[in-house]
């Protein structure tokens, strides 16, 4: 039993009563219409854990999620596979921290926007406070770390590899539903890993959205009916098969002693060819055949919608559409500020770059560490070597990594203030956490009120679940951009930029290691990311003293 579960059940025995007694639903993927004491207490009770247990990163956190709230863990499901993988899709197509707008998400559909608000702070506050604490230490700390600290901090980056890696293939595992999928999957990753830009994954996704709702509506009923018409026309023109029993015109042997014997060849002669020739005729009727169950093999039904309601705290249209409209307007009074003032105060600076980042980030990781460098390295605001120390801390916290924000934020106003107090740093931090979050929270709002509205139409579940598989490929760009920073040296602490792991083969087993443990041995991801430090710590002793 989980820690979460065994604080459910003894606050329901101190209350004197079960899981039904506090009010929440007792039956699988039923909204949670109570009173809102009760649904608070709801999502607290299944989600208070997850900012300081979700190690590894938005790839791990969604599986995190699955398990939790689709299989149930013990405990109720409160949404199935269907509408888990629609959430999945959605909020890969929106800017923003992906595994925040799915845990925000999953929370108001079971409980409505005041709990999932609460879900959110729980989930993002913990870490954001650690990160805001490194950012007041980390300027004590002198420029040069000592060697161990690398080496540990290595250690914790390869094992989040591996644990990274494990997710993409769960993930894959759940996306792959036919070979479209898989060939998105593929195409998702491998054109991620060939190309990085801001405008390129948005692209990606609805490349392969239109692919699938093309097949889905389109194609694959032309090929279908291309392949019935094809076997049609064979049918109708393969002859008659005909058995000959003698040689037409042939002249009657003569008579004498190997007459019977000429005669009993002939005829074998002739039985062999005729059977011949019905293996022939049978093979050419068969070929057909295999060919439209080939094509079968490729194609797919229209996936079916949902068939569970999850309207209890519904937002109308309306009201989404004008959340959107809100933040097209302070998106663009911001952009009008960024032109106009030369030299912005600091504080508006910093909530102007976070907010932007926040709202043109697609893709994750792969694109937010070198936006984030650009936005507050290369002003001046934060060194390389302490953007460098903090993206690898982050990389090993549970929660969000958007907390790095936080981070950055603390950092770029002290920068601009003589002095670390709370008074110079806090509303840096501040400002840098709202600006991140905000823009994919009030999306996912605003946009989860048109899904709703549209979902069950059969093109929109096609299109999503070709977002769904090529976001599946970005995770394996995620692992392949993790891998390729993830070696921290002393002249890499210099240009904020990583080695890759591939340089010391220590690393590619301590990924590996960590993959095995986790998916075979069921070690906790948490106490794996902590054996890669230690394993580190041991690299370091034995190579380099």
């Amino acid at each position: 039993m989980s820690f979460s579960a065994f604080l459910h059940s003894a606050v329901l025995k101190l209350k004197g009563g079960s899981s039904a007694s506090d009010g929440s639903p007792t039956e699988a993927y039923q909204v949670n219409t109570s009173k809102l004491s009760v649904r608070l207490w709801d999502v607290f009770s299944r989600t208070f854990d997850l900012g300081v247990t979700a190690f590894g990163g938005p790839p791990v956190h969604f599986q995190i999620f699955y398990r939790r709230f689709v299989d149930g863990a013990g405990k109720v499901p409160w949404i199935d596979d269907q509408t888990y993988q629609e959430l999945f899709a959605v909020c890969q197509a929106l800017p923003g921290p992906a595994s925040t707008k799915m845990l925000f998400s999953i929370a108001q559909i079971r409980a409505g926007l005041i709990p999932a608000l609460l879900v959110f702070a729980l989930w993002s506050l913990p870490v954001a406070f650690a990160m805001y604490g490194l950012a007041l230490g980390v300027q004590r700390i002198d420029n040069v770390l000592p060697d161990p600290v690398y080496a540990l901090l290595s250690g914790l980056n390869a094992a989040t590899v591996g644990i990274i890696a494990l997710a993409a293939v769960q993930l894959a595992r759940k996306a792959i539903t036919d070979k479209l999928t898989r060939l998105l999957v593929l195409f998702g990753g491998g054109a991620g890993l060939c190309y990085n830009a801001l405008w390129y994954f948005p692209v990606l996704i609805v490349i392969a959205g239109i692919t699938t709702v093309l097949w889905d509506c389109c194609l694959r009923g032309w090929i279908r009916t291309q392949v019935e018409k094809r076997r049609a026309r064979r049918d109708s023109n393969v002859p008659e098969p005909h058995i000959e029993t003698g040689l037409a015109g042939a002249q009657p042997s003569p008579p004498g002693p190997h007459a019977d014997n000429s005669d009993g060849l002939q005829r074998r002669a002739a039985a062999r060819r005729s059977s011949q020739e019905d293996i022939e005729l049978t093979d050419r009727n068969a070929e057909p055949e295999r060919e439209s169950v080939k094509i079968d093999e490729t194609s797919t039904e229209t996936p079916t919608p949902s068939p569970h309601s999850i309207s209890g705290h519904g937002i109308p249209v309306k009201i989404g559409i004008l959340l959107i409209i809100i933040f097209a307007l302070v998106l663009t009074g911001l952009m009008v500020l960024r032109g106009l003032l030369r030299a912005p105060p600091l504080l508006l600076a910093i909530f102007n770059n976070m907010f932007l980042a926040g709202t043109i980030i697609f893709g994750g990781g792969p694109v937010v560490i070198p936006l984030l460098r650009e936005y507050v390295v290369e002003p001046g605001w934060v060194s390389p070597r302490d953007f460098l120390l903090g993206l690898a801390i982050i990389q090993a916290m549970p929660g969000p990594n958007f907390n790095f924000a936080v981070y950055l934020g603390a950092l770029a106003a002290i920068s601009g203030n003589a002095g670390r107090s709370a008074a110079t740093s806090l509303p840096g931090a501040m400002l840098a956490f709202l600006g991140i979050f905000t823009p994919g929270i009030f999306l996912s709002i605003g946009f989860q009120s048109i899904w709703r509205a549209l979902r069950k139409r059969p093109e929109v579940v096609s299109v999503l679940r070709g977002v769904n598989a090529a976001a599946v490929g970005f995770v394996f760009t995620a692992v392949y951009r993790l891998w390729e920073i993830g070696y921290l040296t002393k002249e890499a602490a210099d240009s904020s930029k990583g080695v890759s792991l591939g340089r010391e083969p220590w690393w590619l087993l301590v990924a590996s290691a960590t993959f095995t443990a986790v998916e075979w041995f069921g070690v906790p991801p948490p106490a794996a990311i902590l054996a890669g430090g230690v394993a580190g710590l041991g690299w370091w002793g034995v190579v380099k003293n």
